[in-house]
């Protein structure tokens, strides 16, 4: 959340529990409520006194099902870390179909998470692209940030997709595919010919200018 003075009245806006500090008193019930629903409810207060109560939602990016589609036909296995509260990332998950999430993270909770996945011998790929994702950006084997994202995410990651276009994702990793089997064949092709032309130069049955 944010501190700040208005007109001379301290206040707070952000998580319930920070701003609550301030207030020094429990959530009324219509802001109770209010986070009873789907999306992430962000509040303002100031000593003694709760103000307003905000409840965000996401918008889920209409490319995102078809990347995530493209993904689980490749054998990947999909999580979601995120610093939102639990409804707003339940939902999100439950519109894309992932049921490996969690919710209200810390920086460092997203970092622990993902080292304990890779300390599981994981293979782990991260998309992200706010300032709170930059240290798993720069854990994550594989790191791609968004064009639109922060400065110090975009710095962390090797790989940033210059449009908001999941779909440049999901054609980079085709390619990415495609070019691994050409190199593998290409280096069956090299082993081949070392293993039958080398061996038949050496007998001279095979001279230097065939």
């Amino acid at each position: 959340g944010v501190e700040g003075e208005v007109e001379g009245r301290r206040m707070r806006i952000g998580r319930p529990d920070y701003v609550a500090e301030t207030v020094g008193t429990t959530l009324p019930e219509p802001f109770l409520a209010l986070g009873r629903g789907e999306g992430t409810v962000v509040v303002l207060g100031e000593a003694g006194r709760w103000l307003a109560a905000f409840r965000l939602a996401d918008t889920l990016r209409e490319d995102a099902p078809g990347l995530i589609a493209f993904l689980r036909r490749r054998g990947c296995h999909l999580g979601i870390l995120s610093g939102d509260g639990e409804s707003a990332v339940a939902a999100v998950a439950r519109r894309v179909g992932i049921a490996d999430y969690q919710a209200r993270l810390s920086p460092q909770g997203k970092h622990e998470a993902l080292m304990r996945l890779q300390q599981g011998g994981q293979l782990v790929a991260m998309v992200g692209d706010g300032v709170n994702d930059a240290p798993v950006l720069a854990q994550a084997h594989l790191s791609i940030a968004m064009g639109g994202g922060t400065d110090l995410a975009r710095n962390q990651a090797d790989i940033v997709l210059l449009r908001e276009d999941f779909g440049a994702l999901e054609r980079g990793i085709a390619l990415a595919i495609r070019a691994l089997r050409i190199t593998r064949q290409n280096l069956w092709w090299a082993f081949a010919y070392n293993l039958t032309a080398i061996p038949l130069a050496m007998l001279g049955w095979v001279t230097p200018w065939m």
